[in-house]
């Protein structure tokens, strides 16, 4: 992660932060899919780091909130659930939910269960093609609780319904979807914007989708020598009958633009030696995309057709917005839609991941392509804005834990908060529990990002006792390091943040 050191390093020695115009990346992406066009940032505060500290009797420290304190904390585990019938999962009628009721701001979460002793060495075994998402159940996990299968139940019932109430959606989706269910591809369409509330709109809406990335791929992956060959095919060459025998175009018939050594803007052959390094930088990344799960990596005829598709996506997108392209670690945001859709239990919808995928992709990055350029960096909505909320959330919530960070070790939230925030956690994690932490990141009505900040801060409160008895490098490699967690604990942490706040 080379690329995102050098960035840190340049964030942390800019002094003054100077308004930017408005990027041709916003510009393309929000135009082209949003038919928005951005508003003109506004000039950013800099980023300040108080200098003067009160001492003894003059410096209020907030006190450790009471919930941390709760017997929560050493409950008993929970499970997870089973397989359950993947063809009729919106057929049927399941039974009603009996004593769980969902609030829209605060629900109970799962009893914690204690984190793996490796989670971060042993990955969760990988499915074979079409399978559903069951990696805890293969790791040997307990009977599902009445949570899981309450929850469960109620998003059956309502995919089942023919008008989907998104909000309602939401809100149990929030806490959670369980794997066994092999819904979580459809739900994460519907949270994203994909799929329609009414379900008699998605043959027609999805074919329509699918006929346009089809386009997009034939107009953009299209080596310019096949374009040449099918100008021969349509009769634009006029040669001689032996060069026509030979199947080569006369020197004189070849267009400027349409000539290999063209210099011209408009020249296919000279945007494609353009496009050339950053398809070989893509290229390099897919294939170091979780070198560890056998769905992404290793020389199976499946793995390879997977990252075809990754590498398909991203070149896709890189060619509609130039104004972003392609950033480092897109392709880490990518996997996890590609893998949940890919292994959707209808064949149909599995056979579409890629194409389901990259729609899926452009309306998660609308909410964070800011972060993926680097000109915007220093700007009101660039990651050094972003990092500086999170600064400031930490302290409203644990101003003793934000003081012993900042002000008497000096670990600036840039060395560690900009992966968390730029990849959404997906390197802090396993990959199942990723897919768990997005299950609540899209249900949030008004975005990944808010929820996002109170889990990264929800993380540093976890771990605020090591921290507060740690120095600069403990605390540096603690948080650049973090330790197994049980994520339903973490996001319910996360939750409390979310209503002391709103409180």
């Amino acid at each position: 992660m080379k690329n995102y050191q050098k960035r840190c390093v340049s964030l942390l020695i800019c002094q003054e932060v100077k308004p930017l115009p408005q990027s041709p990346a916003q510009s393309s992406l929000s135009t082209f899919f949003t038919g928005k066009t951005p508003k003109l940032h506004k000039k950013p505060e800099t980023l300040e780091i108080p200098i003067r500290i009160r001492m003894h009797n003059q410096m209020v420290k907030k006190r450790v909130p009471e919930w941390l304190n709760s017997s929560l904390w050493s409950s008993p585990p929970s499970a997870f659930p089973a397989d359950d019938d993947r063809a009729q999962r919106y057929t049927s009628n399941p039974s009603t939910p009996t004593t769980t009721t969902t609030s829209a701001s605060v629900f109970d979460p799962p009893l914690p269960v204690p984190p793996p002793s490796s989670a971060r060495e042993q990955p969760p075994p990988e499915p074979q093609p079409v399978d559903s998402v069951s990696d805890r159940d293969e790791r040997g996990a307990a009977a599902p609780s009445p949570e899981d299968f309450s929850r469960q139940s109620q998003l059956l019932a309502e995919l089942s319904k023919k008008i989907i109430n998104v909000r309602e959606l939401r809100k149990i989706a929030a806490q959670g979807i369980p794997d066994g269910a092999g819904i979580r591809s459809t739900v994460w369409k519907l949270l994203l914007g994909y799929l329609p509330p009414d379900r008699a709109l998605w043959p027609s809406e999805v074919a329509k989708k699918r006929s346009q990335f089809k386009h997009f791929k034939d107009e953009l992956l299209m080596n310019p020598s096949e374009i040449t060959r099918k100008l021969e095919d349509n009769g634009t060459s006029c040669d001689s009958e032996e060069s026509k025998s030979k199947g080569l175009l006369s020197r004189s018939h070849i267009a400027h633009g349409e000539h290999p050594l063209s210099l011209g803007k408009s020249s296919i052959w000279n945007q494609f030696f353009q496009d050339t390094e950053i398809i070989e930088q893509i290229d390099r990344d897919v294939k170091r995309t979780h070198p560890d799960m056998h769905f992404f990596s290793g020389d199976s005829q499946f793995a390879k057709s997977n990252q075809d598709a990754l590498k398909n996506i991203l070149v896709v997108f890189a060619k509609l917005n130039p104004g972003i392209r392609y950033v480092q670690g897109m392709n880490e945001l990518l996997a996890p839609l590609y893998y949940v859709f890919k292994n959707d239990p209808d064949e149909e919808y599995a056979a579409a991941a890629e194409a389901d995928t990259f729609f899926c992709f452009v309306e998660l990055l609308s909410g964070f392509r800011d972060h993926f350029c680097q000109q915007l960096d220093n700007s009101v909505v660039g990651i050094r804005s972003t990092i500086t909320r999170l600064s400031q959330l930490l302290k409203e919530h644990d101003e003793e834990l934000w003081r012993h960070l900042e002000i008497t070790t000096k670990v600036n939230p840039q060395f560690y908060a900009f992966r968390w925030i730029t990849l959404l956690l997906t390197q802090e994690f396993n990959f199942a529990d990723s897919l768990h932490i997005w299950d609540t990141l899209l249900s949030d009505s008004e975005g990944p990002q808010e929820t996002l900040l109170r889990v990264c801060c929800a993380m540093l409160i976890l771990v605020r006792r090591r921290l507060l008895a740690g120095d600069f490098t403990s605390n540096l490699k603690l948080l650049q390091h973090y330790p197994p967690t049980n994520i339903s604990h973490l996001l319910y942490v996360a939750n409390k943040l979310r209503v002391q706040s709103s409180g």
